[in-house]
C-alpha cells in the first residue's frame, strides 16, 4: 500500500535542533537525565546503562569495589572507562536538559502545521493511522473497512511503532555491545602483535650476543695459533741466519788462507817457501773440513705441520639450532647437535739438527 507524505522539507531551525537532541541509541529525543561522556557526546543515562551492562555482563556495583567496567561511545568509538559507580558516575549535561525543556515548550506553543502527518494515497483525506500486520505496511482505517486490507489483520499504528522502535533500539544495543567485543578482540590481537615483535627483538638480541661470543672465541684462537706460527718462523730464521753468519766467517778465513797460499807460492827462494808451506797446508786442510759447522736437515723450511682439522667443527657449527621442545610455527624443533670437544691443533715440530759438512749426504 503506497502512501504519500505531507511532511514539509524546509530548512527549519527547530528541526535542525531536534536532530541534535536525538539519542544515538534509542533514536528518540534525549530522556533526562542526560549524561555527557569524556568524548563530549551525550546519551540518555538509561541507554548508557544498557550498553554498559551489555559490554560488562559480569559487572556488579559493590560498595567496597573500586574496579569498573568500560564501553565504547556509539558515536565516535572512544573507550569510556567507568569507576565503581558505573554510568552513575558520569556527569549530567544540564545544558542539554535545559535545551530539551525549552524545545518542548516551544513546540507545544506552536500550532501544528498542515500536512505534517502522512496521508493515505487511496483515500487522500485519511491519515495513516493503522498498521497492516499481514502486509506489514502502514495504512488508513478506510483501507481496512473498504479497501485492499479489508481481510487483513491490523493493529494501532502507535502500538506497532513503539514495538518496532523498542526492537530496533535493542538491536542497536546488541550491535554496539558486539562492536565493543570485536574492538576488545582487535585490541588484544594488536597487543599480541606488539608483544610478539618485542619478544622477537629480544631473542634476536640474545642470539646476536651469543654469536658475538663465538666470534670472539674464534678470533682469540686465531690470534693464538698465528702467534705460534710466528714464533716457529722466528726460531727457524734465527737459526738459519746464525748458520749463514758462521759460513760467512768460515768463507772469509778460507779466502785469506787462499791469498796467503798464493803469496807463498810466489816466494823466489825455496827456503823461505818451505818455512811457511807446512803450517799453511795444515790450516787449509782444517778449513776445508769445517767439521764444527751445522746444517739444516731436509725439509727444515716446511711449516705444513701447523695443520688444523676443522671439518668436525664446521659440522658442529652447521648443526647449531634452537633447543629441542620449542615449538616454532607449529613444528617441533630438532634435537640439538651433540657437540664434541673440538680437537686442539697439534703438530710435531721438526727438530733442529746439526750436521757436519763432512757427513755424507742422505740418500
Amino acid at each position: 500500500m503506497d502512501y504519500k507524505s505531507g511532511l514539509i522539507h524546509d530548512s527549519n531551525p527547530m528541526e535542525n535542533l531536534e536532530k541534535q537532541l536525538i539519542c544515538p541509541i534509542c533514536l528518540e529525543m534525549f530522556t533526562k537525565p542526560v549524561v555527557i561522556l569524556p568524548c563530549q557526546h551525550n546519551l540518555c543515562r538509561k541507554c548508557a546503562n544498557d550498553i554498559f551492562q551489555a559490554a560488562n555482563p559480569y559487572w556488579s556495583n559493590r560498595g567496597g569495589s573500586i574496579s569498573g567496567g568500560r564501553f565504547r561511545c556509539p558515536s565516535c568509538r572512544h573507550e569510556v572507562i567507568m569507576d565503581r559507580h558505573g554510568v552513575y558516575g558520569l556527569q549530567r549535561n544540564l545544558l542539554v536538559e535545559n535545551i530539551i525543556d525549552i524545545y518542548k515548550q516551544e513546540c507545544s506553543s506552536r500550532p501544528l502545521q498542515k500536512g505534517t502527518h502522512p496521508m493515505c494515497k487511496e483515500h487522500e483525506d485519511e491519515k495513516i493511522n493503522i498498521y497492516c500486520l499481514t502486509c506489514e505496511v502502514p495504512t488508513c482505517s478506510m483501507c481496512k473497512v473498504f479497501g485492499a486490507h479489508k481481510a487483513c489483520e491490523v493493529a494501532p499504528l502507535q502500538n506497532v511503532f513503539q514495538g518496532q522502535k523498542t526492537e530496533l533500539s535493542n538491536c542497536i544495543s546488541m550491535l554496539v555491545a558486539g562492536n565493543d567485543r570485536v574492538q576488545t578482540i582487535i585490541t588484544q590481537l594488536e597487543d599480541s602483535c606488539r608483544v610478539t615483535k618485542e619478544n622477537s627483538h629480544q631473542v634476536k638480541e640474545e642470539l646476536s650476543q651469543k654469536f658475538d661470543v663465538l666470534y670472539a672465541i674464534l678470533d682469540e684462537k686465531k690470534s693464538e695459533l698465528l702467534q705460534r706460527i710466528t714464533r716457529e718462523q722466528e726460531e727457524k730464521i734465527s737459526f738459519i741466519e746464525a748458520l749463514i753468519q758462521q759460513y760467512r766467517e768460515q768463507l772469509e778465513k778460507a779466502t785469506k788462507l787462499v791469498e796467503t797460499a798464493i803469496q807463498s807460492m810466489d816466494e823466489p827462494g825455496g827456503a823461505a817457501f818451505l818455512m811457511n808451506a807446512k803450517p799453511l797446508i795444515k790450516a787449509i786442510v782444517e778449513a776445508s773440513k769445517g767439521c764444527h759447522l751445522g746444517k739444516t736437515e731436509q725439509g727444515f723450511e716446511n711449516m705444513d705441520y701447523f695443520t688444523l682439522d676443522l671439518e668436525h667443527i664446521a659440522d658442529t657449527l652447521k648443526a647449531i639450532d634452537f633447543v629441542s621442545g620449542v615449538q616454532e610455527g607449529g613444528r617441533k624443533k630438532k634435537k640439538p647437535y651433540n657437540e664434541k670437544t673440538p680437537k686442539r691443533a697439534t703438530g710435531k715440530k721438526r727438530g733442529l739438527s746439526r750436521r757436519s759438512l763432512c757427513d755424507k749426504p742422505q740418500a
